[in-house]
C-alpha cells in the first residue's frame, strides 16, 4: 500500500473535510477499505429507509479511500462511473457499513465494488460498482 489510514485521514481532513462529517474510515487494506456512515434524520426517506444518495456517498468514499491506499495521495483521482443495485430496505435507525474491494487497478483506471450493509445485519442492502480515473503521473 502507498497510503495508510492515517495518511488518508490527514489528507481528507485538510482537502476534503466534508467527506468525514458523516463517515469514519475503519480500515484501509491491500486492495480495499471499510468505512462506517453515521446515519441521521437527514438521510432518512419516508417509510424509515435510508436514501439512495446516502448509500452512494458511502460507496463512493469507500472506493476513493481504497484507491488512495493503493496509489498514494492523488487528489484528482475522480469518479467516472458509479452503478448501484438496491437489494433490500436498509434499517433506518442503523448506520451503514461500506466494504470495498478493488477489482482492477490500472495506470489510468481503477474498478471496484462496494457492498453496503446496515450495521448489525448480515445481508447487504446494496451492491455498487464504480470506476475511477487516475491522472497521469508526472515524469
Amino acid at each position: 500500500m502507498k497510503s495508510n489510514r492515517a495518511e488518508i485521514m490527514e489528507f481528507l481532513q485538510q482537502e476534503f473535510p466534508q467527506s468525514l462529517e458523516k463517515c469514519e474510515i475503519d480500515a484501509v487494506t491491500p486492495m480495499g477499505a471499510c468505512l462506517t456512515y453515521r446515519v441521521g434524520e437527514s438521510e432518512l426517506r419516508p417509510g424509515g429507509t435510508i436514501s439512495g444518495p446516502t448509500m452512494m456517498t458511502a460507496a463512493d468514499l469507500a472506493l476513493y479511500v481504497a484507491i488512495l491506499g493503493q496509489i498514494g495521495i492523488v487528489g484528482l483521482a475522480v469518479t467516472t462511473n458509479l452503478n448501484i443495485n438496491f437489494l433490500r430496505k436498509p434499517a433506518g435507525g442503523q448506520n451503514l457499513r461500506a466494504e470495498c474491494r478493488i477489482m482492477k487497478l490500472g495506470k489510468s483506471l481503477a474498478v471496484g465494488e462496494v457492498w453496503i450493509y446496515s450495521v448489525g445485519q448480515e445481508e447487504p442492502v446494496a451492491h455498487v460498482t464504480g470506476t475511477y480515473s487516475i491522472p497521469p503521473q508526472a515524469a
